[in-house]
């Protein structure tokens, strides 16, 4: 294959620099923007195979605002490099400062600006334009849409509906291969019964069935190998052969209950992908082989460097929006990794020269969905109307109103987090609360009335009950170490891809760069007063992994709370933001 160029962005800087900013508005000359999808997503022709691939779209079957994050920090040997670059440093990076969709795309820069002008991205009847656009363009017998998983979790339909929704957007969609995370908390019966029902076939080659479970009758796609679910699939793309593994994400029952799935096993698996890779390259001898991944993408590219074998990794989990194939070298050559963004706001498109058995050469392509230049596919844009029908009352209930800009995402927190971290202190009248460190949820634009829906964009899930209990000063310092640990510990393979849990009630300075245990200093509640190892706090939180919580659901806990607070400002919204050392002249962070 050919050396990585950044030649995707003759693409896109050329055709998104062609569509206007004010497509959205309501000028006169907005009645005059092209809504035709060829105008800004036609792709030259190039290869002879085509992959589209998105994954993380949580459940978001509607357009939605989503700002990148401003701290997304890398150390060790990922300092420096994407997705760890933030800001005007990843325009500069990348050469695109000044293209205002490409802006607005990859970065936090000028987003509330942009967002005014430009409008919401994503969208599954948007979606489904391009990608029949994409598929027909290209020619249907070449072309295959992958699914990176996190696609049944994230919205009130979704929950109510146990995914089955989002099984049918993705059948509607045309998805072929899949893979998940957030789809295994449903129950075992409910996934399976989902998988059954999804026409895409759903793969993992990191998913095993207990021994004692088979034993007991317990289903199982593999009874010798224990796969739980087809491993690898082998697809035709006209005249090439292409091999797809399933990378289901490997910390599932550590992330998430293992209460839902107690009969399945999970883990990285990084020597069984390899048997797995060698055994397809001899035995299949496909022209090229493709892992479906959601690992989070700094554990792809430890797991590109540590096998040999594979052609491309397209993975997700982390929320990246990468715009390049990044190349990782390893004893056999070069893999790629790519990771195509969250909520529907991205479109993976990469294309294939197959010639005489080999990849000869390629071109990838991040495609940003802009959903005020696509027009809705009506079928979709129907099926989407009637899913959310039954529901409507509800989703569109409003429980307050923000001056404020509400996001989440970011390593240590968000203004979305804060709300939730406030309610839970004021409702449940604790000291000090946690909130997950979770990377799905959308924002909301100043001046929005704040529903129900964009609510349980931020709190929809199988395991959202709270709780109030005490714990001593020494288990509150354990558990934030444990997560920064998770989110900076120098080996990929230990990290699980969520942010740093949020925390109201308690301020406190962070080293990521030192070791487990030590990272954390100066932790003081908001009277100022020291964090006591020895002395018990209340504190209230959500969303645990063990046995379920006894309080109420978060969502119930958040809407009392936005009701009596009525109105969110610069004064009745401050984001609990720790101090940090060693972060200065990191180009993941805006200072």
């Amino acid at each position: 294959m050919s050396k990585l160029t950044r030649r995707e962005f003759v693409y896109m800087t050329a055709m998104l620099s062609a569509a206007p900013v004010f497509a959205n508005s309501h000028t006169r000359l907005a009645n005059t923007v092209s809504k035709k999808p060829e105008d800004y997503y036609k792709l030259d022709s190039f290869g002879n195979v085509r992959l589209m691939h998105m994954t993380d779209s949580h459940a978001q079957l509607l357009p939605v605002y989503f700002r990148e994050p401003d701290v997304n920090l890398g150390f060790h040997t990922n300092y420096g490099k994407v997705p760890h670059i933030v800001g005007e440093k990843l325009l500069n990076h990348y050469g695109i400062k000044g293209n205002k969709r490409l802006e607005y795309a990859f970065s936090c820069v000028n987003f509330e600006k942009h967002a005014k002008h430009m409008g919401k991205v994503g969208g599954f009847a948007q979606i489904k334009t391009v990608v029949d656009h994409l598929r027909n363009n290209f020619g249907a017998e070449k072309t295959l849409l992958l699914d990176g998983g996190d696609t049944w979790q994230g919205s009130w339909t979704s929950l109510q509906t146990r995914g089955k929704d989002m099984v049918q957007a993705m059948n509607k969609l045309g998805v072929d291969v899949a893979v998940g995370h957030w789809e295994f908390t449903y129950t075992a019966e409910e996934v399976l019964a989902n998988v059954k029902e999804l026409k895409a076939e759903f793969l993992a080659q990191n998913i095993f069935v207990k021994e004692d479970a088979i034993m007991n009758g317990s289903p199982v796609y593999d009874e010798s190998s224990g796969h739980l679910f087809k491993p690898y699939t082998i697809k035709t793309l006209g005249k090439a052969r292409v091999a797809i593994i399933g990378q289901a994400f490997p910390y599932t029952t550590i992330a998430n209950p293992q209460r839902f799935i107690p009969d399945w096993s999970f883990g990285i698996k990084e020597n069984e992908m390899q048997k797995m890779v060698d055994h397809i390259r001899k035995t299949e001898k496909p022209d090229a082989v493709i892992v479906l991944s959601h690992n989070g993408f700094d554990v792809d590219k430890k797991m590109a460097e540590v096998c040999t074998g594979i052609d491309f990794i397209m993975g997700g989990h982390t929320h990246d929006g990468v715009p390049e194939a990044v190349p990782v070298k390893n004893k056999g050559g070069v893999s790629y990794v790519c990771n195509a963004g969250s909520n529907g706001k991205f479109l993976n498109v990469l294309d294939l020269d197959i010639q005489k058995g080999k990849i000869k050469d390629f071109k990838f392509t991040l495609l940003p969905i802009f959903s005020d230049l696509v027009p809705e596919n009506k079928e979709m844009k129907a099926f989407i109307e009637d899913v959310r029908k039954p529901f409507l009352k509800d989703l569109n209930r409003v429980i307050a109103t923000t001056d404020e800009t509400l996001y989440r995402r970011g390593n240590f927190n968000g203004s979305w987090d804060q709300i939730i971290c406030d309610a839970l202190r004021v409702v449940k009248g604790a000291d000090i609360s946690l909130s997950p460190g979770f990377r799905w949820g959308t924002t909301m634009m100043p001046g929005q009335a704040v529903t129900f829906d964009d609510l349980s964009t931020q709190t929809a899930m199988t395991y959202a009950e709270t709780y109030a209990t005490d714990m001593s000063g020494e288990t509150i310092k354990i558990i934030l170490e444990d997560v920064a640990d998770n989110l900076f510990n120098e080996d990929p393979f230990l990290q699980s891809g969520g942010d740093m849990v949020r925390t109201g009630g308690i301020s406190y300075t962070i080293d990521p760069r030192k070791p487990i245990g030590q990272r954390l200093t100066n932790i003081r509640l908001s009277n100022g007063k020291l964090l006591e190892a020895s002395k018990m706090y209340k504190v209230a939180g959500w969303s645990t992994v063990g046995a379920k919580s006894p309080g109420e659901p978060v969502w119930e806990t958040v809407e009392t709370y936005m009701k009596e607070m009525k109105h969110f400002n610069k004064h009745n919204l401050k984001l609990d933001v720790p101090d940090m050392i060693g972060v200065k002249g990191n180009p993941g962070i805006v200072l």
